[in-house]
């Protein structure tokens, strides 16, 4: 099984858990998540039985002879030492701190490599949490923002950075005489006339605890890793998908919320007259339901310069339930499911990608890697704390990010008004 494979698989099967669902077929539609389950655990055995073999593959054999003399011609002798493989530093953090959070003794190496990575790390960046966490190791945490980035495309195509502190991007605020034009030898070239702002993401703090018990904790390490992102990517992914659709920004002076990364539905919406925006209400007006016309005058509302790129987001609700129905002014349908493009769907040739974050009715069309950004201002990082009586141990995951539209242009909202 390679991954092309598995990924195909896994998609249909969750396709047809969905038309399932639509169909109000609960029964079907669990015995198809069931074969998901246990596709997916077959996936993961491939992979350990893969990665198990490459390290084995490539791992040098080296005889160890310790205090051995070898005898050479004229009496003389010479001592061989043992020799061993150095492990990669990262791989000698992935496992000291895998036994660090699972309350396991850690080796001489593994201490002195461990103590160096979170001296650099608390030494570097100034959160206010003690100084208390550990950082979570680079393989961990690409397996936690995969996993999150599965379950939100939103969030697996906007444009990422890695500055630490604060990210400033110079953007147009509004274009008069934005391009260049032609002249005679004679003409000066005429002063800019653009509008220019700053696109400023300050950081927005995020945490999420998560209990278990000792019980569970005393699992494998090659157990406990997969556990620790599937947890942290679910529970982390659903917050920051969240809030590249819905997230409310930096509150202002009368606002009890806390700061978070502007959602593009909150940027279209917040925009004077909502130039970007579409909307239909079937349910107050029967003859306003959500048309062609409606796709046609919101893909109209885009950039010409973002339409390659550009894809649909919208949650599995109202995919099935809105866009799998619509057709155009013939009767054809407009959606035609397709698993295999890196979504679920197309429509207008932009792919349909499922994503839990968008508002219920509600459909984003837009260009994310060009028209949004977010910035990770401090890696990701994780506290511990026991609980004696209880038996059980408090993972806390932590990290500094901020995102917001970079340039609505780029984006159109159809939405069902209120």
């Amino acid at each position: 099984m390679n991954k092309e494979k598995w990924e195909q698989q896994r998609q249909a099967l969750m396709d047809e858990a969905q038309q399932l669902l639509a169909d109000g077929d609960a029964e079907k539609a669990n015995e198809k998540m069931a074969e998901v389950e246990t596709l997916d655990n077959q996936w993961e055995e491939f992979k350990k039985a893969n990665a198990n073999f490459n390290a084995l593959n490539s791992e040098p054999k080296v005889i160890t002879l310790e205090n051995k003399s070898l005898s050479i011609e004229g009496g003389l002798s010479m001592s061989i030492l043992g020799t061993e493989p150095i492990k990669d530093e990262k791989e000698i953090y992935l496992n000291a701190w895998s036994n660090f959070v699972q309350g396991k003794k850690l080796d001489s190496k593994q201490q002195e490599i461990f103590d160096k990575v979170n001296t650099e790390f608390n030494n570097s960046y100034t959160h206010d949490t003690g100084n208390t966490s550990i950082l979570i190791p680079e393989t961990v945490v690409t397996g936690i923002w995969k996993r999150a980035e599965e379950m939100y495309p939103l969030l697996a195509d906007v444009k990422k950075y890695n500055v630490k502190g604060t990210l400033t991007i110079k953007k147009h605020t509004g274009i008069t005489a934005g391009d260049a034009t032609w002249y005679d030898e004679d003409t000066s070239t005429a002063d800019e006339k653009n509008a220019f702002g700053e696109l400023t993401l300050t950081g927005c703090e995020l945490a999420k605890a998560i209990t278990v018990s000792w019980k569970l904790r005393s699992m494998a390490t090659e157990e406990f890793i997969p556990f620790i992102i599937n947890e942290l990517g679910e529970r982390v992914g659903a917050i920051l998908g969240k809030s590249i659709s819905v997230g409310k920004g930096k509150p202002g002076e009368n606002d009890t919320f806390k700061a978070q990364p502007q959602g593009i539905e909150t940027a279209l919406l917040a925009e004077s007259n909502t130039p970007q925006v579409v909307t239909y209400n079937p349910s107050a007006n029967p003859a306003d339901p959500l048309t062609y016309a409606d796709f046609t005058s919101a893909v109209g509302k885009i950039h010409s310069s973002y339409l390659p790129g550009t894809a649909i987001y919208a949650n599995s609700k109202t995919i099935w339930n809105q866009l799998a129905n619509l057709t155009d002014t013939t009767g054809r349908p407009l959606f035609i499911p397709d698993a295999t493009s890196g979504g679920v769907g197309r429509m207008f040739g932009f792919i349909v990608k499922a994503d839990a974050g968008v508002t219920d009715d509600s459909i984003i069309i837009g260009n994310a890697n060009a028209g949004y950004v977010f910035n990770t201002g401090e890696p990701m990082s994780i506290a511990t704390e026991e609980h004696v009586k209880t038996r059980t141990v408090d993972y806390a995951a932590y990290t500094i990010v901020d995102g917001a539209v970079l340039d609505t242009k780029a984006f159109a909202l159809i939405k069902k008004s209120e």
